[in-house]
């Protein structure tokens, strides 16, 4: 599709009410889940901080078994040491750069072999950079790190969650899809034709995660696997550090000091990967704990379906 035919196929699709809802939940507390998660297991990427670093805890506080895939290996001995000491739970790791497709394609395979079952799966690593970078594989290191490294774990753990007959898969996204709002390029992912934007790659990335779950969605439906996205709310966290000192300086100075504690994300993550209120529930965003209407681009399944192609090829998983 031309880009003038997106613009205008999207523009008669947005509704003011959505965009209306999305401020107001944005000022939502998220729901909280009392249940205990005893003896289940939960692998959560990106732990070691911020939201997964709460996340983690949160988990580990009712008695759920935690796998945790991270870049560094110093950071993740300390996070399992601490989960295990104060909770008592088991807490292993699993090193990779969720932003180079050998680590991701292995460490995929090593959770689909596992014996045990994957009761939650929360996709939580990610970046942000105000400059264009490439991963060792040539591919731009946002779209990678925040959407195409969901998409190969996910693809590769298919099988095994179907014969578990029961998982959840949760992808955090973020209401800054919408800053992709006519849409993706599909002929310039790795933002080689364009201006390089931050917000633009990452509102992208997220769109495309989006996307690529309403195809998840069909692929898994009746085995009782749900796979969901949420908003974590504006939150403090460490994402962002690997720009410039101006970047940094701002980031600390002024954009932190607005922001809430990555607490709030981890009460929600819990919610959504434990409460028998949304047993069945699956292909939803949420803002939070509250489900949402996405931004148009995120619903067209035309699209998800030849990025779906695209991601095959980009992960080396084409037949």
């Amino acid at each position: 599709m031309k880009k003038n035919e997106k613009f205008f196929k999207y523009f008669k699709e947005y509704q003011w009410s959505d965009i209306f809802a999305m401020i107001r939940n944005n000022r939502s507390d998220p729901r909280i889940c009392y249940d205990d998660f005893k003896n289940k297991l939960v692998v959560i990427s990106g732990a070691t901080s911020g939201i997964g670093y709460h996340t983690a805890r949160k988990y580990a506080s009712h008695g759920a078994n935690l796998l945790c895939i991270n870049r560094n290996i110093e950071k993740s001995e300390a996070l399992c040491r601490e989960i295990e000491s104060e909770f008592d739970v088991k807490c292993d790791f699993k090193i990779a750069d969720l932003s180079v497709l050998k680590d991701i394609n292995r460490v995929a395979e090593e959770l689909a072999s596992l014996n045990t079952p994957i009761d939650v799966l929360i996709h939580n690593a990610g970046i942000y950079l105000t400059k264009r970078e490439l991963t060792v594989d040539g591919l731009e290191k946002v779209f990678v790190v925040h959407h195409l490294s969901s998409f190969i774990i996910n693809h590769h753990l298919q099988e095994k969650l179907k014969s578990q007959e029961k998982a959840r898969i949760i992808m955090v996204s973020s209401e800054g899809h919408r800053f992709a709002a006519w849409g993706l390029r599909l002929d310039d992912l790795n933002w080689g034709k364009r201006r390089y934007s931050g917000l633009k790659s990452y509102g992208s990335a997220k769109l495309a995660q989006l996307l690529s779950m309403t195809v998840f969605v069909e692929h898994f439906k009746n085995t009782g696997v749900t796979i969901n996205s949420m908003h974590p709310g504006a939150v403090k966290t460490e994402t962002g550090q690997e720009n410039g000192p101006v970047y940094r300086w701002f980031k600390r100075n002024f954009f932190d000091k607005s922001l809430k504690s990555p607490e709030i994300s981890a009460e929600a993550l819990y919610y959504l990967g434990v409460s028998k209120e949304i047993d069945s529930v699956s292909g939803k965003f949420f803002n939070l704990t509250t489900e949402e209407i996405p931004a148009p681009p995120a619903l067209d399944k035309k699209v998800a379906y030849e990025l779906w192609e695209k991601n095959l090829e980009f992960a080396g998983l084409k037949k």
